[in-house]
C-alpha cells in the first residue's frame, strides 16, 4: 500500500472511531445547534462504507496509478497557484450579486448532469449521481433527520459555476479541497508543493500561522478558497433557507479536508465550530464513501427530495 493509501485507511479508521465515540457519549441522541435533539442510528443495517472506490483504489489516494491521476494533479497545481486572498474576495463580491439565474433547487440538480469534477480521484460520473448516492446513504442510517438528507442533496450544487451561464469558471475555481486564505498554507493540504508559486506564499501578511486572523476567531470569519462550497453557502443564506446553521456549516466546509481529516487550522475555530465539526465528520463518511458506479434511479427518489426542498427552501432561488 502506498503512503497515500495508508493515510486514506487511517482516515477511514479515524472516522469509524469518531462515530463510535459519539455513540458512546449518548446512545440515542445527538444535539443540533439551538439545542434541538435528533435520534442517532440504532442499528448497523444501513450504509456500509466500502474499502475501495469506483476505480478499485483506496479513496482519496492521489498517488494511485489510474486514468484520473494526471488530471487530478494538474488540477491541484493550477488551484494552488491561482487561489489567492484577493481572488477569493473578488469572487465573493461578484457572485453575491445573485444575478446569474432564478430557478428551483431541483432545476439546479438537473443542471449537474453536465458536470464532471476533475479534482475527484474516486468518480467520474455526473454530479447528480453523487448527490443522490450521498443523500440515500445518509437516509438509510438517519431516516428521521430529513435536514441532513437535503444537505447531502444540495451540498455540491455550487458546481454549476462550471457552466457558461454561471460564468464558466475553470475547474480550479470551483472544485477540489478547500483551505483558508490570509494565513499560511498548511502542509496537510494535498499537493502542497505547488503553493510555492502562489503570490500569497511570500506575502508576510499572509504566510504566518494566524496571518490576518486571531486564534478562536471562528471559521465564519475566515476567507476560504473560492469554489462550489462557498457559493452554495452564500446562495442558501441569501434565499432564506430554514435549514439549521449546522447544515450551512456542512455545505461551506465539506471540502475543507485539511481541517476535518488532518486536524489543521483548529486554532481558528470557536465553540460553535467545534460542535458543528462533529456533524461534519458524520456527513463526510457519506460524502466520501458513497461514490459508486451503481447509479440511483432519479425518478424513483425525486418525489421524496422534492418534499424536502419545498419544506426548507422557497420555490425559486436567486443564483
Amino acid at each position: 500500500m502506498t503512503k497515500s493509501g495508508s493515510v486514506c485507511m487511517y482516515v477511514y479508521i479515524d472516522l469509524q472511531m469518531m462515530d463510535q465515540k459519539v455513540m458512546e457519549e449518548d446512545p440515542t441522541e445527538l444535539v443540533l445547534d439551538g439545542g434541538f435533539k435528533v435520534q442517532k442510528p440504532v442499528t448497523n443495517t444501513g450504509f456500509d462504507a466500502p474499502g475501495i472506490n469506483s476505480f478499485g483504489q483506496s479513496f482519496r489516494d492521489y498517488e494511485a496509478e489510474s486514468e484520473r491521476k494526471k488530471t487530478v494533479e494538474e488540477f491541484y497545481r493550477l488551484q494552488h497557484i491561482n487561489q489567492t486572498y484577493d481572488f477569493v474576495k473578488r469572487m465573493r463580491e461578484e457572485y453575491s450579486k445573485f444575478e446569474r439565474a432564478e430557478m428551483s433547487i431541483w432545476e439546479c440538480c438537473e443542471l449537474l448532469n453536465d458536470v464532471v469534477d476533475d479534482s475527484d480521484p474516486d468518480l467520474d460520473e455526473p454530479q447528480i449521481q453523487h448527490l443522490l448516492q450521498s443523500a440515500e446513504a445518509i437516509r438509510k442510517d438517519y431516516p428521521d433527520q430529513d435536514w441532513l438528507h437535503l444537505t447531502a442533496l444540495i451540498h455540491d450544487l455550487g458546481k454549476v459555476l462550471l457552466l457558461p451561464q454561471f460564468g464558466g469558471l475553470p475547474q480550479w475555481a470551483v472544485v477540489g479541497d478547500t483551505f483558508p486564505l490570509g494565513c499560511a498554507f498548511d502542509e496537510s493540504i494535498i499537493h502542497h508543493k505547488y503553493f510555492k508559486e502562489n503570490p500569497d506564499h511570500s506575502n508576510p501578511a499572509y504566510n504566518t500561522k494566524n496571518g490576518i486572523y486571531r486564534e478562536g476567531c471562528g471559521l465564519e470569519n475566515v476567507m476560504i478558497s473560492w469554489g462550489h462550497d462557498d457559493y452554495m453557502y452564500l446562495v442558501a443564506k441569501e434565499n432564506g433557507t430554514t435549514l439549521p446553521a449546522t447544515a450551512l456549516f456542512i455545505i461551506r466546509f465539506h471540502s475543507f479536508y485539511p481541517l476535518h481529516t488532518a486536524g489543521s487550522y483548529k486554532h481558528l475555530m470557536n465553540k460553535e465550530d467545534e460542535e458543528n465539526l462533529k456533524w461534519l465528520h458524520i456527513f463526510n463518511k457519506y460524502d466520501l464513501y458513497s461514490k459508486s458506479k451503481v447509479l440511483v434511479d432519479v425518478e424513483e427518489v425525486k418525489p421524496y427530495y422534492m418534499s424536502l426542498i419545498n419544506k426548507y427552501f422557497p420555490s425559486k432561488l436567486k443564483w
